[in-house]
């Protein structure tokens, strides 16, 4: 295999803050079969506030790594957390294109890679992907993911002022800029001319499979599982804006107060929404504890069989992430269990799922709308009616898919690259 690319991730194990990390780490585990050899050109593990060295074990053993030296303006050259903005532009990190440049080139000549790959949410990623390639000249791929900037992001002038910088320039110097949804692509369409456009590519996430293998679900059996309340999950993080359960709340407890569902027949569980003591004040003040509970964090494999395990699976999206999909919707897919979607019908989240068949969906901020939907959600579970995820839709999803999905960019820009 001759086919190597030069893959720039500042989220790579043993970092442990970020879901990013899954995309850089199933296209390194994937890759190879597809005829293309990763070499991850990362930061040394210092410049993690959280590390978990766990999924370095999943690595390939042959795969090549280089960790290149990079501090963190708060923690590193901040007193008391504190730091001037000047020194953390476009990111906290960017000390990081310092060392990982001379790094990254000398792993381009020895290793003789012919693409360039980089992926946000880091700027400074972009910003040695776009000083290597212009320095050897490579077809480079730029992993935007989402828009760099968003209508309130960065919040910081100077930083959006920096950020737009580095994306009009990686735009217009990169082969491809690749998105994680179609929301994202035409947002790029909307704002850069036509004559780019053809640069624009739609990756979306996925799901890892080994994750799933050897997960038992625990299924009952119909005798017992008639017996049982129903189990709803929500998996992840909630936000008072955007991700904000309240109307949500609203329709349970109308529900309840109509003895349509009580803490006997249904139970919601809320699984690492982030800051738990107020979720649960939350969950009181709607007077619905007996049957939502607010639950801390359990390690992956153990969020994975929870979900194998639900009944129904959960999912917020409301209108400040219309452009975005939460990742945990693939793995959603691969659980094969019935989706409710409490979301903005305009969003991406809303038109992903309609489109893989999922219809049990209600505006997100109205009671009024999910009330209704919530009852028939659980009525449709409760006889065996809810739709799941075709075989088709799950083999689709799968990060593997998705590897085989950029390796066919990767081949499309050498060829060009070598035409050229």
């Amino acid at each position: 295999m001759n086919n190597r690319v030069l893959m720039i991730a500042f989220h790579f194990p043993p970092q442990a803050t970020s879901s990013g990390i899954q995309r850089t780490l199933s296209f390194s585990r994937h890759l190879g079969s597809n005829n293309w050899e990763p070499l991850i050109l990362s930061a040394n593990a210092a410049a993690y506030e959280e590390k978990n060295s766990s999924q370095l074990a999943t690595l390939p053993a042959d795969l090549v790594v280089k960790r290149a030296y990079a501090l963190d303006s708060k923690r590193h050259l901040g007193l008391f957390g504190r730091y001037p903005e000047v020194i953390a532009l476009p990111d906290r990190w960017v000390t990081w294109w310092l060392s990982a440049v001379p790094t990254g080139l000398s792993m381009i000549r020895r290793n003789k890679a012919t693409a360039i790959w980089s992926t946000f949410p880091l700027a400074s990623a972009h910003l040695i992907g776009l000083t290597l390639q212009k320095m050897t000249g490579l077809p480079w791929i730029a992993d935007f993911r989402d828009p760099m900037v968003q209508k309130e992001f960065p919040t910081s002038t100077r930083q959006r002022d920096v950020y737009q910088w580095i994306e009009q320039r990686a735009i217009n110097q990169c082969t491809k800029a690749v998105f994680t949804t179609h929301s994202a692509l035409d947002n790029y369409k909307n704002r850069y001319p036509s004559s780019l456009h053809h640069k624009f590519v739609v990756i979306e996430n996925g799901y890892d499979e080994d994750v799933f293998t050897g997960v038992n679900s625990d299924v009952p059996d119909e005798a017992v599982k008639s017996s049982k309340p129903i189990t709803l999950l929500h998996s992840g993080v909630l936000y008072t804006e955007g991700r904000d359960p309240s109307g949500f709340f609203e329709a349970i407890r109308e529900l309840k107060t109509r003895n349509s569902i009580d803490s006997q027949s249904v139970r919601i569980v809320l699984r690492a929404p982030g800051d738990i003591p107020y979720f649960q004040s939350l969950t009181e003040k709607y007077q619905i504890a007996d049957i939502v509970k607010v639950e801390p964090p359990v390690n992956y494999r153990a969020a994975v069989a929870e979900m194998m395990a639900a009944d129904g699976l959960l999912v917020f999206q409301g209108t400040p992430f219309n452009t975005q999909i939460p990742a945990k919707i693939y793995e959603y897919f691969r659980a094969r269990k019935p989706i409710l979607g409490l979301v903005d019908l305009a969003g991406e989240t809303a038109r992903v799922l309609g489109a893989a068949g999922f219809h049990d969906l209600a505006t997100m901020a109205s009671a009024t709308d999910i009330t209704p939907k919530l009852g028939t959600f659980i009525s449709k579970i409760r006889e065996g009616t809810a739709y799941i995820a075709s075989d088709e839709l799950i083999a689709a999803s799968s990060r593997k898919h998705r590897a085989s999905e950029l390796a066919l960019v990767l081949n499309e820009v050498q060829a060009a690259s070598m035409k050229s």
